[in-house]
């Protein structure tokens, strides 16, 4: 049997691992256990696309006993917003504590990989102790690593721990989905009368609007009847003394022009939490008042400070690279918060991308895409009856006033709303003298935001994906290594220590004999293995594929590693420093309107990709008449060879809008047939663009239908019905159905 200590296998490593610490190797077992004390068990109820639409936020329409009453028990947050108003990134910042533009997980559905110390929160809960449960809701822009939780599935809940062990256990409600409110023949439950529903000035009052809001009400009400359910339980259970409870909703309202949009009807949601008696003075050491029963508590809260929070509430060391701020707990941030952030980009399969900030009063909103309109379709928004309606009544001239806005040509590149005064934020104040001051310090402020946080946002996401997982290849986690300790007897057994060569691992064990085989254990400290047993360990890395498993008996020769593992080259390492500071200051061009013009004609020739890309976009869009257009044309078509997707995309577009699709369009087919995942969905995209000037390319988009989001694209492009419904382009009000 080979026995080998630490040293003599560092030794056996010397030179072969270049740049990696030994903390790395640990693949985060590095974080030591927490002394035995007690500790709170915490329950996550979550719901899905729900604003503050209950009872005890003023909501008279609202039928919620239930969570009105735990509002009545616990402290009510009035200023909670979430950092996107779509499920996927919310849940990205949720889980990391950190915000999606800062570790490329903004794109709806796409596979991000985060940096390598960046966990799941709730691995550093089982590190302590936690027995922690998901039922059953992921959805993290990254596949879930199997470290995460003890139990996911839906039957995973707190009563199947471990005796003494207290527990995290998240359950989410889908009822209130925006899936839900769309009844191909009336409602499941006719709660809540449409006649006296209160319909938003940015809403045609239409019988068919009336019964999507009553239904979306109705769903909220069968939602907190579940809610009760599930806090009666944890009363029976005995544990509602022991438990935090915290209720939430992962964005606001699944109707439209809420769900997607970084207005308040998309990014303010309900939080209620309620703190037993016992744990108050732990939860707020310096005003443990301020969680008694029937509080009302203003602070900012976004949930990139959920993380933080919990581990703070768990007596848990918050990690430095945490963004968010802990708002409970001992480890309670000195300061509340000033601002809250937001971040929309591609939702669905249209590209897109605003930034918001928002204090207690106002809310900014940059729109750096300002020629995606309001209106864009995607496949999934068009099944909402509303919209559907909507478009109806845009065809026909009946719109009036914020609802016809809706489906104007463009954006504009910046939104101001006094929220105070104007809750819909339908009276932008941007364009108003009287409020340049604060529209000045919000986008100063936003601007801050985004260059302190690397948002990633303004890197073309073809580019960005190639940069993280070129040529759409997963990275292998490395198969972990299972080292015999000193000390070590096949007649007695001993320790054993797994390690991983990728950086940023983490490894995930059971041991097995003849008579049982226990459940998957997080690897935190060596293993102790009887003779007999076999001990089955894999690794994960966000973001990596799942290494092969292995399996290690006493007695059995220790596998070294043949060469060093490849070190996986992290994406923002490519990125050059300063660019992402830099291309905020080209974006603010468009602040210039016609004037940035020039000085965007001037960037198409820039040394970085991202520049040039953007310098296209503002061309394309600024460029209006015949000799602008005869000016530009010349640079573009050199661009349609650019070494960047991005960049060949949105000059080969340009080129086919003004005439020259037989320049273009051969670039864009070609990326078509050749491109990544993410190229061949934003030349989709631009085929749709340019309308019946894709013709030619007919076979090759009918070849792209099974083909992910540019197959969605290309359903619409082709008028294939999107699941028994017709899809739309987003240009349906100039030139109808296609």
């Amino acid at each position: 049997m080979s026995m080998v200590s630490r040293r003599n296998f560092m030794k056996c490593l010397a030179g072969g691992v270049s740049g990696l610490a030994f903390a790395d190797w640990l693949g985060g077992s590095e974080i030591k256990n927490g002394e035995t004390q007690e500790r709170p068990n915490i329950l996550w109820i979550s719901c899905e696309d729900i604003s503050p639409n209950l009872g005890c936020y003023g909501d008279k329409y609202a039928i919620s006993p239930n969570l009105d009453k735990l509002a009545e028990e616990g402290v009510r947050y009035s200023n909670a917003f979430t950092p996107a108003a779509l499920c996927a990134p919310v849940r990205s910042a949720t889980i990391t504590g950190m915000y999606q533009g800062a570790i490329g997980t903004g794109y709806q559905r796409c596979q991000g990989i985060p940096p390598a110390e960046v966990k799941c929160f709730s691995e550093y809960l089982r590190t302590y102790g936690y027995y922690c449960t998901n039922c059953h809701k992921t959805d993290y822009q990254f596949y879930p690593p199997f470290t995460a939780w003890d139990e996911w599935g839906r039957k995973a809940y707190w009563w199947n721990r471990p005796a003494g062990k207290p527990f995290f256990s998240v359950i989410n409600f889908e009822i209130t989905h925006e899936s839900q409110i769309r009844m191909p023949v009336g409602r499941k439950a006719e709660i809540h009368d449409p006649a006296k529903a209160v319909v938003p000035p940015y809403y045609p009052d239409t019988p068919l609007v009336r019964n999507d809001l009553a239904c979306y009400a109705d769903n909220i009400t069968i939602m907190d009847k579940e809610a009760g359910e599930l806090l009666k339980r944890l009363k029976e259970d005995g544990l509602d003394e022991d438990t935090i409870v915290w209720f939430w909703g992962d964005h606001g309202s699944g109707m439209p022009r809420c769900k997607r949009w970084l207005y308040d009807s998309g990014l303010h949601v309900p939080l209620l939490i309620r703190v037993p008696k016992k744990w108050r003075k732990w939860a707020d050491p310096g005003n443990p008042k301020a969680l008694e029963a029937g509080t009302v508590d203003d602070e900012l809260v976004s949930f990139v400070d959920f993380a933080p929070t919990m581990l703070s509430l768990a007596g848990i060391p918050i990690p430095k690279y945490m963004q968010g701020q802990a708002f409970l707990g001992p480890q309670k941030a000195k300061q509340p918060r000033k601002y809250v952030y937001g971040a929309r980009d591609r939702v669905d399969e249209k590209p897109d991308m605003s930034r918001s900030v928002r204090d207690k009063r106002y809310n900014y909103i940059r729109n750096f895409m300002i020629q995606v309109p309001y209106s864009a379709v995607t496949n999934y928004g068009e099944l909402m009856p509303t919209m559907r309606e909507m478009r109806r009544l845009n065809a026909e001239g009946k719109l009036t006033g914020a609802a016809k806005e809706w489906f104007g040509d463009n954006r504009p590149v910046e939104e101001l709303y006094d929220v105070q005064n104007d809750p819909y934020e339908v009276n932008n104040l941007a364009g108003d003298p009287k409020y340049k001051d604060t529209l000045l310090r919000m986008r100063k402020e936003l601007e801050r935001w985004m260059i302190e946080t690397k948002d990633m946002g303004l890197i073309p996401e073809p580019d960005f994906d190639e940069l993280k997982r070129p040529g759409d290849k997963y990275e292998i986690t490395a198969k972990p290594l299972i080292i015999p300790m000193k000390g070590m007897t096949r007649e007695n057994g001993g320790l054993v220590q797994i390690l991983c060569q990728t950086q940023g691992a983490s490894i995930g064990y059971r041991i097995a004999d003849k008579k049982q085989k226990s459940k998957e254990q997080l690897y935190t400290k060596p293993v102790f293995l009887k003779p007999g047993q076999d001990l089955v360990a894999k690794a994960c890395r966000i973001g990596f594929k799942n290494s092969k498993e292995v399996r290690y008996r006493i007695g059995d020769p220790t596998a070294m590693p043949s060469e060093a593992a490849k070190k996986y080259v992290y994406w923002r390492e490519k990125i050059k420093p300063g660019l992402l500071k830099r291309l905020l200051e080209v974006k603010d061009l468009d602040l210039k309107g016609k004037e940035g013009l020039g000085k965007y004609l001037k960037l198409l020739e820039d040394e970085d990709a991202a520049v040039r890309y953007w310098a296209v976009i503002g061309v394309h869009y600024l460029s209006k008449d015949k000799s602008e257009i005869d000016k530009a044309k010349p640079i573009l078509e050199k661009l349609i060879k650019d070494e960047s997707v991005s960049v060949r995309i949105a000059a080969a577009e340009a080129l086919c809008d003004w005439g020259e699709e037989k320049k273009g369009l051969p670039v864009l087919v070609d990326i078509l047939q050749n491109g990544n995942g993410s190229g061949r969905h934003y030349a989709m995209v631009a085929v749709e663009e340019i309308g019946d000037k894709a013709k030619p390319a007919l076979e090759v988009i009918r070849a792209r239908v099974d083909d992910g989001n540019a197959g969605q694209v290309a359903l619409r492009i082709l008028g294939i019905k999107y699941k028994d419904k017709p899809v739309y382009f987003w240009r349906e009000q100039r030139v109808g159905k296609f």
